[in-house]
């Protein structure tokens, strides 16, 4: 699933499926009106997706309308709302849908001092309302650019914000933009309170302070219709805030241990045998492990430079994410406070994730090791953006060379791809090194896929729609959740069909990436409620991101939620189905960082996969997978010094992996309760610090 925000699913935020950071060009009440509506152009991956209409009405307020489309989905929503004179809501109201099709309906409203508002997934009120700036659950960039000119003219930039916490703002950089139709001063604001990191909106610089851009750079841009040609320089204007900050929290964040470090008694994970071994003393010297030796046992010369006291803590190789979308700033912290310390990347825009390895490996900017998977989708009206998307096969071949030619180990196929294309094109990369996985292209079976040359099925709900696919299903639509949806709970998973299909994925060694956190999230959660995916850390989080967590992503409402949640539980006991046969299974989640692999961990066990073997998927195998098992994945002299340490015994419960206590990647050293408070998140557990 490609997303268009830096946190994949902050799932559900990751999915983008509520846009509630953003903004548009909005006047307050009190000014005139603009006479015309004004036009935004939604831009991802280089490609227009959709756009925003504003239209100002006779009695003050205006009407949106925004949508985009972006791999078979999108959101439409229509809103209406008016400003008081300072800028904050006096009214709101937005129907439609998300992206992933739930439904939407929210209703602010205040007088004097008082406000209620309702959406579907929560309700509430205020009796000190007055200056205060309610944040929608669902919005099109409309709301955001008027907070900001509230902002802007409150003392110290700082509001309070409805339903909780507050929002500030500062101004970060001024440049004139030259590329587009006509000469523009911009001004980058930084606005925080919204999410784990600033929302960064440029205003124009003259009096009007109205929106000019919002972006996220190398992935989404809104910028005024005919400025479409600014969106290179924007985003070189804006990576040099972005770069400017994230250098910040790597210099603050990243602990750099006078060596060699010795982590003293520490229980070790052997992932290859996925067993703990007795107290042992691990040796980290020039970012590798030097040696692991009985407690006490190295003997006399070898003092060390810095010690951490394990008392009898768990030590594990660093966690693979293998699904991910990683991003600069919360969204590579936040795998990292997990103790994530490698993600598979499936699917980015090339030069962005280049640019951002390049900058973790200089340490500029924080974030895990990543492993890149070349993505390739096929040209048509429901295209993912990202990679390459290609029109021929000899275009798909180009694309396969220029993935072998810069040393990737696996393409990544999506929805959009031709059937005939599928099977000439994975020969073609198998000759040249390289692996194939990715969705099954519409129109094809994951059986068809498999016996077509795939090595890896992303998604269980693609996997299962072998099944349940009819005739005529373009599963670049949404029907490739909702038909799993609604009919996954009656397949009979001993029946012959599924049995013969589990077995020629462990006759052709086929890997699984399930991903089962964020079908959990979209099929069994009601909206209002807090989603079981991240019950366990709900507490600990900002209020804006519990908010999203009680927002559904498929629509569940009415008589759907019981037939969904049925569904399911037939996801995870099909999971459990190929584990037991055997069949390879890799842990990604395609959502928030740490937090959904974490539960994608507790489910497979909820599925019956034992803890030890969980924990083994998510770093021998994984490595294995990734080819990366010469260097990381086990706690093995000569590797790479990716270590984690855990409060806690999570082989006996493995919810206890959320408790990190420390984390090295590269011997670098960091503790996960620094950077959760980094973001106004609670820390999970007490750091073990490096002394």
């Amino acid at each position: 699933m490609i997303m268009p925000s830096r946190r994949a699913a902050l799932a559900a935020l990751a999915a983008l499926a509520s846009l509630t950071v953003a903004g548009t060009a909005l006047v307050p009440v009190a000014e005139a009106a603009p006479a015309a509506a004004t036009t935004y152009t939604v831009i991802m991956s280089g490609e227009k997706a959709g756009q925003e209409v504003i239209t100002p009405q006779a009695d003050g307020s205006l009407k949106v309308s925004f949508s985009y489309r972006n791999n078979g989905r999108g959101p439409d929503y229509d809103q209406v709302m008016r400003f008081a004179a300072d800028n904050t809501l006096e009214a709101f109201s937005v129907t439609g849908k998300t992206t992933f099709g739930s439904p939407v309906s929210e209703r602010y409203t205040r007088k004097g001092n008082r406000a209620t508002w309702k959406a579907l997934s929560e309700s509430g009120s205020s009796k000190q309302a007055a200056g205060a700036l309610y944040v929608p659950v669902d919005s099109s960039f409309a709301v955001l650019a008027a907070s900001a000119r509230a902002l802007l003219a409150a003392p110290g930039g700082t509001l309070p914000a409805l339903p909780g916490g507050q929002l500030s703002i500062k101004e970060v950089a001024r440049h004139t933009f030259t590329t587009g139709p006509a000469p523009v001063e911009a001004v980058l604001y930084a606005m925080t309170g919204l999410d784990l990191e600033p929302s960064w909106l440029w205003l124009r610089g003259d009096a009007s302070r109205e929106l000019f851009a919002f972006s996220v750079p190398g992935n989404f841009q809104l910028v005024p219709a005919g400025f479409e040609a600014i969106v290179p320089e924007l985003d070189a204007e804006q990576l040099k805030a972005e770069d400017a900050r994230n250098l910040a929290a790597a210099q603050r964040l990243a602990h750099r241990p006078k060596g060699p470090v010795l982590l003293r008694n520490v229980r070790v994970f052997d992932s290859e045998n996925a067993r703990l071994l007795p107290a042992q003393d691990v040796y980290v010297s020039d970012g590798r492990i030097a040696a692991v030796v009985p407690t006490g046992q190295l003997g006399a010369g070898t003092e060390p430079g810095s010690v951490v006291e394990g008392n009898g803590r768990v030590l594990l190789p660093g966690l693979f994410e293998m699904h991910g979308h990683v991003g600069a700033g919360s969204d590579a912290l936040l795998h990292l406070a997990g103790g994530v310390t490698t993600v598979r990347d499936l699917g980015a825009d090339n030069a962005t994730l280049a640019d951002l390895q390049a900058k973790i490996a200089a340490g500029s900017t924080l974030g895990p090791h990543i492993v890149a998977n070349g993505f390739i989708e096929g040209r048509s009206p429901f295209s993912a953006r990202g990679g390459f998307v290609v029109d021929s096969l000899e275009a798909g071949q180009k694309a396969v060379d220029w993935y072998a030619a810069r040393g990737y180990h696996q393409l990544k196929f999506y929805n959009s791809m031709k059937p005939e294309w599928v099977g000439p094109l994975a020969k073609y990369a198998h000759d040249r090194g390289l692996k194939v996985g990715g969705h099954v292209p519409a129109f094809m079976k994951a059986e068809d896929a498999v016996n077509a040359g795939y090595d890896e099925l992303h998604h269980i709900n693609q996997v299962l729609l072998n099944f349940l696919v009819q005739p005529g299903d373009d599963t670049r639509t949404l029907v490739r959740f909702y038909r799993v949806a609604d009919g996954a709970a009656k397949l009979d998973l001993q029946s012959k069909p599924v049995q013969d299909f589990i077995a020629l994925l462990k006759k052709q060694g086929t890997v699984i990436d399930p991903t089962l956190t964020i079908h959990e999230n979209s099929y069994a959660h009601e909206a209002g409620t807090v989603s079981a995916s991240y019950a366990a850390v709900y507490d600990n989080v900002p209020v804006n991101l519990q908010r999203g967590w009680k927002a559904t992503m498929l629509d569940t409402t009415g008589p759907r939620l019981p037939r969904y949640r049925a569904s399911y539980a037939q996801l995870e006991a099909f999971v459990g189905e190929l584990y037991r046969a055997g069949v390879t299974i890799v842990a990604g989640t395609d959502s928030i960082g740490g937090f959904s692999l974490h539960r994608e961990f507790e489910i497979y066990v909820r599925a019956g996969i034992p803890a030890n073997e969980v924990l083994r998927m998510a770093t021998w195998t994984a490595a294995k997978v990734t080819q990366t098992l010469p260097v990381t994945g086990s706690v093995t002299p000569g590797k790479r010094a990716d270590l984690i340490l855990v409060e806690g015994n999570p082989l006996e419960d493995i919810s206890a992996v959320r408790q990190v206590a420390l984390v090295l990647k590269d011997g670098v050293a960091y503790y996960p309760a620094e950077l959760y408070e980094s973001m106004g998140i609670k820390p999970f557990a007490a750091p073990a610090k490096v002394e």
